[in-house]
């Protein structure tokens, strides 16, 4: 050829006769690959009404007590517990705060909010752990002094006071799960349950239902199983039968096309004996 012919094409990077033979030899990129950048398994937050959290915690809510009012409860995408929006007067300057607060159960618009040490107990306000008698019913409390709130704040839950310690100024709560946690005593929390509860009694029924469910979350769902996949898109796929064929468990520094599976699992199997009824005791809560 005299050069006035088209270029020679470049093999591709991932082909077999390219520079990275061994790649294309191992499998496509897999799910859980994937959801590693983001890209389109991001959540969908353009509809979500903010953070909710309690006060930043100031010298009012220290020593004393600030009152707030309800102006409005509103749902909020993906989420679903309902949110109160909550009317501060400003400690400092002359304006307001507004709040977002989970919404416990049966808080209304124009009720009174009370937060801080010396506030009453009563359903909605926010007082520290360590002035609350034991078992007395909590939620969106704080795991560390100062962080606005982060257990208990899905619909329906709720922590149950279990001790104090006055000696060392923290505080046992009983989780949702069942565990117990040891807190800081200064630590805020909502007096009552959140709102929304018996949200999962009903059942979906549907799977129109569970796609505009997840379509308001993230991109989670359907979740395709590894052994119904090829073995070109999966390390569980392939095989005249639906089967993983190898044992499940895998350690936990495999590269990440391979890493599915029990991850490092200390056990498997169904616990049986003493395991399993203590299991149970935990699941239901008792």
């Amino acid at each position: 050829d005299s050069g006035r012919g088209a270029p020679t094409p470049l093999p591709h990077p991932f082909s077999p006769t390219g520079l990275d033979a061994k790649s294309a030899r191992m499998g496509r990129v897999i799910r859980c690959q994937r959801k590693g950048p983001g890209g389109i398994f991001t959540s969908n937050t353009s509809k979500r009404q903010g953070a909710a959290k309690l006060r930043q915690a100031d010298f009012a809510e220290r020593h004393g007590y600030i009152k707030g009012v309800v102006t409005d409860i509103v749902h909020d995408s993906g989420r679903g517990a309902p949110l109160a929006r909550v009317t501060f007067r400003h400690t400092k300057r002359y304006a307001h705060q507004k709040e977002l607060f989970i919404a416990a159960e049966g808080t209304y618009t124009g009720q009174f909010i009370y937060c801080g040490k010396k506030a009453q107990l009563m359903v909605g306000n926010v007082l520290p752990v360590g002035v609350m008698p034991e078992g007395t019913i909590i939620c969106n409390v704080e795991q560390k002094l100062g962080d606005r709130g982060v257990l208990a704040k899905a619909s329906g839950e709720y922590c149950i006071l279990v001790s104090h310690n006055p000696d060392t100024g923290f505080s046992r709560v009983k989780l949702p799960s069942g565990a117990k946690k040891t807190i800081p005593s200064g630590c805020r929390g909502t007096v009552g349950q959140v709102a929304g509860g018996g949200r999962c009694d009903k059942p979906m029924l549907k799977a129109g239902a569970m796609y505009h469910k997840y379509k308001a979350k993230r991109n989670s769902w359907p979740v395709v199983r590894g052994v119904a996949m090829n073995p070109v898109d999966h390390p569980h796929g392939g095989g005249n039968h639906q089967h993983i064929g190898h044992a499940s468990t895998v350690r936990r520094n495999r590269p990440p096309g391979a890493k599915v599976g029990l991850i490092a699992a200390r056990r498997t199997g169904r616990l049986r004996g003493v395991k399993g009824i203590l299991a149970a005791k935990a699941k239901a809560g008792e």
